[in-house]
């Protein structure tokens, strides 16, 4: 579709494969979402079909659930290093004749594998003496054959005793995991890869240390390869949590406030805005002191970014593709937003001879924390 940039459709019931030739030059466009914490990455195609089109059939039967499961995956090679896009289902699917001897229309949509997680209500499923990690390993242990492979980091809430509570299953499988994930101040989605096929199920807190990726680079020259970036500053969403810790002898509740500051949370702004609320976690009181510490962990976690930056980039530009859930460099933005952020989303545009991202960066605070990033 595009010089310097190869892509590989495969679909299928069950285990998707190769799509043929014929399909791949239909598909017209590819629009992707891949996003972190509780919102589901999915994806959108549109392809010319003509009226005695096999398309018509296969993917019109996936949308009207005559097929059970119809899975798309979708893989892109930049530069010789091939990237696995989506990993997903198809949801709906809709058709626009076409008129005047043109081709019709059709439009595929769908989601990543959580999907799947949606169709049955399991409610009432017992999991006596099972941690919330060890149920939701037994969870993603059901979708193994969808090529799900769990990422399951345990929390600090230990097992229950049978003869005390018996915790139950609650609503679907996705909806139960991430009332877990929640409780415990830890995130779930869907990673593709690392082969076609498969997929990372990451259960555990929001990592934002590793690896950097080349810098997004605006007003400078010969060295700019962003289209756009803009951000904003503001800290009317960031909170400090107050955790209670209640002493078993006076029954008294004693205050902690939790700085922003946290394990695998690391702060990639030099100086953070004061936070003008204090959130009182009251029902801490009930906990263990450890379990108590870990919610406000995950609370300031989730209410610290107040930098927000948005932007878009050509791949061949920039001269790979950009993930989302990691570190990426920004540099030309001014002394403020120059340094290192979070890529809390990406959006995938693909069309014939174009091929750019959106995508979407988050900070705790202004300046950077290290004098120089990758290029």
């Amino acid at each position: 579709m595009i010089k310097g940039i190869d892509l590989t459709l495969l679909f299928g019931p069950g285990i998707p494969v190769p799509a043929p030739a014929s399909v791949v030059d239909a598909l017209q466009s590819v629009s992707i979402e891949d996003n972190s914490g509780e919102t589901q990455s999915g994806f959108s195609m549109e392809f010319a079909v003509e009226k005695d089109s096999p398309l018509n059939t296969v993917f019109l039967l996936a949308g009207g659930s005559a097929l059970p499961i119809l899975r798309v995956a979708l893989v892109a090679t930049v530069n010789g290093q091939a990237s696995t896009l989506i990993n997903g289902v198809v949801t709906r699917t809709a058709l626009t004749p076409g008129t005047g001897g043109a081709p019709g229309t059709l439009s595929v949509q769908g989601k990543d594998l959580t999907a799947a997680m949606e169709i049955v209500d399991f409610s009432g499923l017992p999991y006596p003496a099972m941690p919330p990690f060890a149920r939701v390993a037994m969870i993603l242990a059901k979708y193994a054959w969808l090529g799900v492979i769990p990422q399951v980091i345990p929390s600090v809430e230990g097992p229950p005793l049978p003869t005390d509570r018996i915790p139950r299953h609650q609503d679907t499988d996705l909806a139960y995991i991430r009332a877990l994930a929640d409780a415990a101040g830890y995130t779930f989605f869907m990673k593709p890869g690392p082969a076609p096929a498969t997929s990372f199920a990451y259960w555990g807190p929001e990592v934002r240390i590793g690896a950097i990726q080349p810098a997004l680079t605006i007003d400078s020259g010969s060295a700019t390869n962003a289209q756009e970036l803009r951000f904003t500053f503001d800290k009317d969403g960031t909170e400090m949590p107050v955790v209670f810790i209640q002493n078993r002898e006076t029954r008294a509740p004693i205050p902690i406030p939790i700085p922003s500051a946290i394990p695998f949370h690391p702060p990639l702004g030099a100086i953070p805005p004061l936070p003008p609320k204090i959130r009182r976690l009251t029902d801490t009181a009930r906990m263990n002191p450890i379990e108590a510490l870990a919610r406000g962990f995950a609370h300031a976690a989730r209410h610290s970014d107040a930098v927000t930056g948005r932007g878009r980039i050509d791949v061949l530009r920039y001269g790979r593709i950009l993930k989302a859930r990691g570190l990426v460099g920004v540099r030309g933005a001014g002394t403020a937003f120059d340094g290192v952020h979070y890529v809390a989303s990406v959006t995938h545009e693909i069309r014939r001879g174009s091929y750019s991202q959106g995508f979407t960066l988050k900070r705790n605070g202004l300046l950077p924390t290290q004098a120089s990033v990758p290029a």
